[in-house]
């Protein structure tokens, strides 16, 4: 443990005691990393040259490009928070679905799927459908924990469907394309909708006590008026999903300027519900301001702690580390993925993100894992912080909305099942690797032994064997050589 001196695992063990001394994290990270490289430079573990290129990354970091698409996503998703898209779907698709058993909650889910894929906000969701749903499957009849875990688990779906913040920070830090993020995360998107959706169904046939129809006098009838209010709410989004993923996958658009095209069609949405008002865009943007900001903090601590950490060879130390479990690439994903998991009690999305996944990632490719994969793996183990009883910040966002009369050992209890479904989708995807993959664009399969260059004027044109002379005259008694090649003319590819 100690091969690599003892700073390294003195540092990662000080960064630990700040976050459970509940520091702000920035200012955490960037303190340990500070402390740690003075004292580095005193005992003689750390350069002090290393320091000189902290200026140059903490720049790097604000002229990112690809990191503007961060408050893009988040203003689109504040506007639609608003603008009153969220309360249309769930009236309607709840009447749509509300003659079946677990009608509300299959319309939850829906719902928390397609919000998921035009906010990427798990706070917006969790509150929106609470404040509407939740009150309604209470009065008639659903159980108190299975209402308040559908609620807050359909609210995590927006971290996994593009497009998600979570997956903008981590191709950053993997250094690969957002495009092929949001594609690889579309397969454990559909799984865990299905997964979700499966449960219910089982649910309503094993206790449909549960999960009771809404009666004739709630749901209303099933006619032409309820299916264009259903597509009045559905239409519009779908049409802005294509707009920023669309554009986005099919390579018009890069990750920035789908954002804004999000942006500019959050707010044509807000105009067509008639809620486009200055008081609602004055709040998108000091919402923004305010997630845009902790981000670029945490990024900026990260970065000094990060330098630190391996100009005093803590990157190899970690390595040492992971690449000796039993199991090799299986044994390391396991371990990860626990260690992800029960870090996620105490860290948030953006701090794992940051911290831990540099430390990670050069470990994966050492042996041989595809990025790509990996990061949707571990997007979709990030989501389980957000259901974690009792630190979870779904449950805490429920809590504040939940009336009284639910008991908050109810939100807790209700959380475990759902939680559970997300690690069944952890083990699918580690096993499963296609599902992250099937949707990447594959490169052609070329077989090496097939291929056979040609390069004019070398060979046995004459029967000769030698080399070209180049024009030369022949020498006294030797062999008059083959004419000069073309060198203008390319090499031949057969």
């Amino acid at each position: 443990m100690f091969a690599f001196g003892i700073m390294p695992p003195a540092m990662f063990l000080g960064m630990i005691i700040f976050m459970l001394y509940g520091f702000p994290v920035a200012f955490s990270l960037s303190a340990v990393g500070l402390f740690f490289g003075l004292l580095g430079i005193a005992t003689g573990h750390f350069d002090f040259a290393f320091l000189q290129a902290l200026p140059l990354r903490i720049f790097g970091i604000v002229s990112n490009d690809l990191l503007l698409a961060i408050p893009f996503f988040t203003f689109m998703g504040a506007i639609l928070e608003r603008c009153g898209l969220a309360e249309d779907l769930l009236e309607g698709t709840g009447k749509l679905f509300g003659a079946i058993p677990g009608g509300l909650a299959y319309a939850v889910i829906i719902v928390g799927a397609i919000l998921g894929a035009i906010t990427g906000t798990v706070a917006a969701s969790v509150i929106t459908m609470g404040v509407i749903s939740l009150p309604i499957m209470l009065k008639y009849g659903y159980n108190p924990r299975l209402a308040t875990g559908v609620i807050a688990a359909s609210g995590t779906i927006t971290q996994v469907i593009p497009p998600s913040l979570v997956l903008i920070v981590l191709a950053d830090q993997l250094g690969r394309s957002v495009g092929d993020m949001y594609l690889g995360a579309i397969g454990p998107s559909i799984l865990q909708v299905l997964i979700f959706l499966g449960f219910i169904f089982v649910l309503s046939i094993v206790r449909p006590k549960d999960v009771p129809p809404l009666p004739p006098e709630a749901r209303g009838e099933l006619n032409a008026a309820l299916v264009i209010r259903v597509l009045w709410g559905m239409v519009p989004s779908i049409v802005l999903i294509f707009l920023v993923l669309g554009t986005l996958f099919l390579g018009l658009a890069t990750p920035t300027e789908a954002g804004a095209l999000g942006v500019v069609g959050a707010m044509v949405l807000a105009a067509l519900h008639r809620r486009l008002t200055w008081d609602l865009i004055k709040q998108a943007m000091h919402s923004t301001m305010t997630i845009t900001s902790m981000v670029v903090f945490i990024l900026v601590g990260a970065t000094c702690f990060s330098l630190v950490f391996q100009g005093m060879d803590g990157g190899l130390w970690i390595e040492h580390l992971l690449s000796h479990i039993p199991g090799g690439a299986l044994g390391f994903l396991i371990f990860v993925n626990i260690f992800i998991f029960f870090l996620a009690f105490f860290l948030d999305f953006f701090e794992i993100a940051f911290i831990v996944l540099p430390l990670l990632a050069p470990v994966a490719q050492s042996l041989g894992i595809d990025l790509i994969w990996f990061g949707v793996l571990l997007c979709v183990n990030m989501q389980t912080s957000f259901m974690h009883p009792p630190f979870g910040f779904a449950l805490f966002y429920l809590r504040s909305i939940a009336p009284k009369t639910v008991k908050t050992k109810d939100i807790y209890l209700g959380a475990i099942p759902w939680l559970g479904m997300q690690l069944i989708l952890v083990a699918i995807i580690i096993f499963w690797p296609e599902s992250v993959t099937y949707w990447l664009d594959k490169a052609p399969d070329v077989d090496l032994n097939t291929i056979k260059i040609e390069v004019p004027g070398f060979g046995n044109d004459s029967g000769g064997s030698g080399m070209p002379n180049f024009g030369l005259p022949p020498m006294d008694g030797a062999p008059a050589q083959p004419a000069a090649p073309n060198l203008s003319e390319p090499p031949k590819f057969n």
